[in-house]
């Protein structure tokens, strides 16, 4: 298996530092706000690999933060007047719900860094003691970046380019200007701790090395993050960790690309950001994670307003053909499973070249069309290649719904409203074939197509399609 590492930009061979065993750990979201698409994305990305990961094998722990104290969650607080602490508690409840509505599942370890405070000192001190950080006589504490060489080896940056398009504290007891912070001094009214610096609390870059440190120790295999914090947050915790410890802190590092809307970098400040909760209030979360992974997790994603209908008009096709299939009453035999465990190894194939999801999605399309053939055939292949789709791609999170149900739910809500007009004419169609008025019933029949419906008379009835 080989796993793309964005500090050597190269694919390299996945190899954990102890053998079968995987130590994971991924930036999870700041609570300042509801969670969005971009948030949803990251965390399926990083769900998908953790299982993929055991399923090939590897005893797999993985770790996932989320940060409830920062600069945006105090200003949040000052904006709503609840209490910093209150305030990013009821964001943790509101996401964790939608991620459970998405089906994204939890990690194996949360971490919080209000319940990490003591480790995010500690380690602090320490690196004041190694001489890689300095506090200042306001209660603040920087880290100097002139004391690690290797500064800006994940983001290929130098010192002098560390400014460039980052925000910097102006703070005249700073070494330099691109020394960044690893522990505030409390402003009025602002959440705080004691420290041996007075009162505080913690930088955002410092959080992620401390909480990684406590969960898993010095190092780790696998860290991951979207592409945006590659620079300066991943760069601050190689930094950081590294200095303190004197060993490589992470094997691999990995980075999903971003989302973009309609061609557009996602923000609040463009007023163009995607809720998770709107999104699954007008498509299945399984339509949303099939949009998602159809494009290679290291690019970014062009939300369109195609994107998603498309997906659920895909998983609509694919479901029919399920229903069709698991209600035939097909038997399969044990050649039949052997034939069908192609399915899991062509999977395998392109999860194992860095996690291919695009890849793995654009087979089902040559799948589902087999399938139907053998179905037609009353072939119980199909009915095998059925049960091994549902299980293979369920670690995608897809083909996990009941098929019947599905295909209902979507005829249900995406049913074109039928005009007043040919309801009209369909019912006095009706009426003359009650009254055997076979050539009226015609008559109306060829308006109805001239209109662009199509009637399909039963015993119960009828029925209006749109030609």
């Amino acid at each position: 298996m080989k796993v793309y590492n964005s500090l050597t930009k190269k694919k390299e061979e996945f190899t954990p530092l102890t053998e079968g065993k995987v130590k994971m750990y991924a930036c999870g979201i700041t609570v300042s706000g509801e969670a969005h698409i971009g948030h949803g994305y990251q965390a399926l990305i990083y769900d998908i690999m953790r299982k993929y990961l055991q399923k090939i094998g590897y005893d797999v722990t993985y770790a996932r933060n989320y940060t409830d104290v920062d600069d945006k969650i105090i200003a949040k607080s000052h904006e709503t007047g609840i209490p910093a602490d209150v305030y990013a508690e009821k964001m943790i409840e509101n996401i964790n719900a939608v991620m459970k509505d998405l089906e994204v599942d939890d990690p194996d370890v949360w971490l919080k860094a209000t319940q990490n405070i003591e480790n995010i000192i500690d380690f602090v001190s320490t690196l004041i003691e190694k001489g890689h950080a300095y506090p200042t006589k306001n209660g603040d504490v920087y880290f100097d970046v002139e004391s690690f060489p290797a500064y800006g080896q994940l983001s290929n940056r130098n010192i002098e380019d560390a400014l460039d398009g980052v925000r910097v504290d102006n703070d005249d007891e700073k070494k330099n200007a691109y020394d960044f912070a690893l522990w505030k001094s409390a402003k009025a009214g602002e959440i705080c701790w004691d420290s041996p610096w007075g009162k505080g609390r913690p930088g955002w870059h410092i959080e992620c090395s401390a909480m990684n440190r406590a969960a898993f120790g010095d190092q780790i295999d696998l860290h991951g993050g979207g592409r945006d914090l590659i620079f300066p947050h991943h760069e601050n915790e190689i930094a950081q960790t590294e200095a303190l410890t004197g060993k490589r802190f992470v094997k691999y590092w990995t980075h999903n690309g971003l989302i973009k809307v309609n061609g557009q970098k996602m923000s609040k400040s463009l007023g163009n950001s995607l809720l998770l909760t709107d999104l699954l209030q007008k498509y299945s979360n399984e339509a949303i994670k099939f949009a998602l992974l159809q494009t290679n997790y290291r690019n970014d994603i062009n939300v369109t307003d195609t994107l998603f209908p498309e997906a659920e008009k895909h998983l609509y096709n694919f479901y029919t053909v399920l229903a069709e299939i698991e209600g035939a009453g097909l038997s399969v035999s044990e050649k039949d499973e052997e034939f069908a465990s192609k399915i899991d190894k062509e999977f395998n194939d392109c999860m194992n070249d860095d996690f291919n999801t695009a890849l793995a999605l654009g087979n089902l399309f040559a799948y589902f069309k087999e399938m139907k053939k053998y179905g037609a055939e009353k072939d119980g292949k199909a009915l095998a290649m059925a049960n091994q789709l549902r299980k293979t791609y369920s670690i995608l999170g897809i083909l996990k719904k009941d098929a019947k149900a599905y295909v209902t739910w979507y005829d249900a809500t995406h049913a074109e409203k039928i005009p007043d007009e040919v309801t009209a004419i369909a019912e006095e169609r009706w009426t003359a074939r009650q009254q055997k008025d076979w050539a009226k019933s015609d008559e109306l029949r060829a308006k109805l197509t001239e209109l662009g419906y199509a009637v399909k008379d039963s015993k119960e009835g009828y029925t209006l399609s749109k030609l």
